[in-house]
């Protein structure tokens, strides 16, 4: 029963080319109520199978089976994911370029079947099979506009990064078989030793792949080649929370694994410091809140590490709808300034209403209370204090850079200096994609009410989840680095308003030149093996083929030569020989058939005559042959006796 949760999205998308095809031309408002419809719906299942506690299972094969299960987490998440989805691919419908839009909306709902069939799994098979799904979706949309070779490449770069990650998993997959003869996460505490190891290990390594951890954080920037809608969900609830999803869902095993913990903080931190660093730099909208991701994820791998998953699934709460707001408005400013160049936008004054929902996402994404994403970066401070108080202090810095992004983007694209003259009032959003904006801005503001002791107690108590207040020492000083980073912010846009566009800084705005460095290290040398893989085996392998077929052919060219000089001969010969026999065969038998034939005739004939003779009509002559006759016969019985 649960598994309807995941597969009302697939009907859906199926639903996308039938009804268009009905209608006879596809039609944006069509295909926003066949989106609309069919994510309420889900939705509302969603809601139905945590209140009643529905599970799910499907028997495969033997021992292999897909299970789902809704625990207090799981069941936030399956909502979460259509909550955000419903403005996205309403915004998707009125917004992007109506050049293959019915296949855009399909995908974008197929990729929330596959989140969704991820968030419900409850073992490793199944949780492979979304995890892929999502995977495959991703390329798709990445590479929407194929048309274009560098989309269609820059699809290519993502899945193929993501995918060697998606090694981990299969590796964990296989592991956890082994050990238990199962893929139920239930069992994985069960698994010890080495191969306790590989499933954790192999999870992490899936998960930072997924949520575009270090060192496989680069994908997130050629993922933004893909349209603003596919951004939004990428980054927002999706492919990228997957990665932090699973962690939170499985962090009691991971615990429980020794070096696991505190890998995910290593990684976890050196990703928000270096994607803060980047995202602070960058120029370019969609990268600096690609990068911005990247670092509030590792925030969340910060504190799941630190032992207090529930935190960080309130951050990834908040984050969800802030940041797909952030998506949404720069794909605005991106379309009316005609790029995504931050040094070409300023339209505060232009767009006021998304201008102002915008601020309300910078501003929570820069930290600023009571917005909700202040009160659980606050959390995570506290979380990693239990740790150490460097790992804190790394988390607060990371904060105050997040302030300065936020406010870098929000004076950038939505200041009151325009940047560049617009004559034409083409580009101003409709209704539609107001309509998102506003949605998601309210959204926003309700993560608030997380500030409310009374409303903070009753989501801890129904997620399950065990929650931490914020000293009053460290939350002075981690608002301190907010308000640096607010100023750092402010001049960077004042004083260098083209920072990131060229020189040293846009090096450093490309993930520190990790792409370079992996161009270098990885790229280049994999491809001069398999340059020199295929030159042996053109040169050794091929060689030896190539070598016994030019003689197996020089055999059959000899043996065709033979051929005629021996057997064909042989052959000639015995078919003149036939023909001789057949011409004397031809004579001989003429003259004896012939002969036969005209002899019989003649002794018949004359034996006749002879007849004719002895009847002479007297008895006594008759009496005499018979008396003769009688006599020969008597002799011939006494000679044979």
């Amino acid at each position: 029963m649960l598994f309807l949760v995941a597969l009302l999205p697939i009907v859906a998308a199926a639903a996308v080319p039938l009804t268009s095809q009905l209608a006879g031309a596809p039609s944006r408002r069509l295909l926003m109520v066949v989106a609309m419809a069919g994510l309420g719906l889900t939705l509302l299942l969603a809601l139905l199978a945590a209140a009643g506690g529905w599970t799910g299972t499907i028997v495969w094969s033997g021992p292999l089976r897909l299970t789902a299960v809704l625990t207090p987490i799981a069941g936030a998440m399956a909502m979460l994911v259509p909550v955000i989805a419903l403005p996205i691919l309403a915004y998707a419908a009125f917004h992007e370029d109506e050049t293959g839009l019915g296949r855009l909306v399909a995908i974008l709902l197929l990729f929330v079947a596959g989140m969704e069939l991820l968030v419900i799994a409850d073992d490793l098979l199944t949780l492979l099979i979304g995890w892929e799904l999502v995977g495959a979706c991703s390329y798709l949309l990445i590479a929407h506009d194929w048309r274009h070779a560098d989309n269609a490449a820059s699809g290519l770069y993502a899945f193929l990064m993501t995918r060697f990650g998606d090694l981990g998993l299969f590796a964990a997959a296989m592991a956890a078989y082994a050990a238990t003869g199962s893929f139920s996460y239930d069992t994985l505490g069960s698994v010890s030793g080495p191969l306790a190891a590989v499933v954790a290990f192999g999870l992490l390594l899936s998960a930072a792949s997924k949520s575009g951890q270090i060192p496989f954080s680069p994908w997130l920037f050629r993922a933004m080649a893909g349209p603003t809608s596919v951004s939004a969900l990428l980054h927002a609830a999706t492919m990228v929370a997957a990665g932090a999803y699973i962690l939170i869902r499985l962090e009691p095993f991971l615990a429980t694994v020794p070096g696991v913990p505190e890998t995910i903080v290593a990684i976890g931190l050196a990703t928000a410091l270096s994607g803060g660093l980047v995202a602070t730099l960058q120029n370019h909208a969609k990268k600096l809140l690609a990068a911005s991701t990247s670092a509030h994820y590792g925030l969340m791998f910060v504190a799941v590490g630190s032992g207090y998953p529930g935190i960080a699934f309130l951050h990834l709460v908040a984050h969800a709808a802030f940041k797909a707001l952030l998506f949404l408005a720069a794909g605005i400013a991106g379309e009316r300034a005609g790029s995504y160049g931050q040094h070409l936008m300023g339209f505060g004054r232009a767009l006021p209403l998304v201008a102002t929902m915008t601020a309300i996402s910078a501003l929570s994404l820069a930290g600023i209370p009571p917005l909700g994403g202040a009160w659980t970066k606050e959390a995570i401070v506290t979380a990693a204090e239990h740790g150490s108080v460097w790992i804190a202090a790394g988390v607060i810095l990371a904060g105050g850079l997040s302030a300065a992004y936020a406010t870098r983007f929000q004076l950038s694209a939505f200041g009151l200096v325009e940047r560049q003259k617009q004559d034409s009032s083409d580009a101003k959003p409709g209704r539609v994609e107001t309509g998102a904006v506003v949605a998601l801005a309210l959204l926003t503001l309700a993560t608030s009410l997380v500030w409310v002791p009374s409303v903070r107690e009753a989501i801890g108590r129904v997620l399950e989840i065990e929650l931490l207040e914020a000293s009053l020492a460290t939350f002075i000083l981690s608002t301190a680095a907010v308000v640096a980073g607010l100023l750092v912010g402010v001049f960077l846009v004042r004083r260098f308003p083209e920072i990131g566009v060229e020189g040293r800084s846009a090096e450093t705005a490309d993930w520190l030149g990790l792409p370079d460095l992996i161009e270098r290290t990885v790229t280049r040398p994999v491809t001069r093996l398999a340059v020199a893989a295929a030159a042996v085996d053109d040169r050794v392998i091929d060689a030896g083929v190539r070598l016994i077929a030019n003689s197996g052919a020089r055999a059959a060219r000899l043996g065709g030569r033979k051929d005629d000089r021996v057997l064909d001969r042989g052959v000639t010969a015995s078919a003149s020989a036939v023909t001789w026999l057949a011409s004397a065969s031809d004579r001989t038998g003429e003259w004896l058939i012939d002969g036969l034939a005209e002899g019989t005739a003649l002794i018949v004939g004359q034996s006749g005559r002879d007849a004719r003779r002895l009847q002479t009509g007297m008895s006594h002559h008759y009496y005499a042959l018979a008396t003769g006759g009688a006599i020969l016969a008597f002799l011939f019985l006494l000679i044979v006796s």
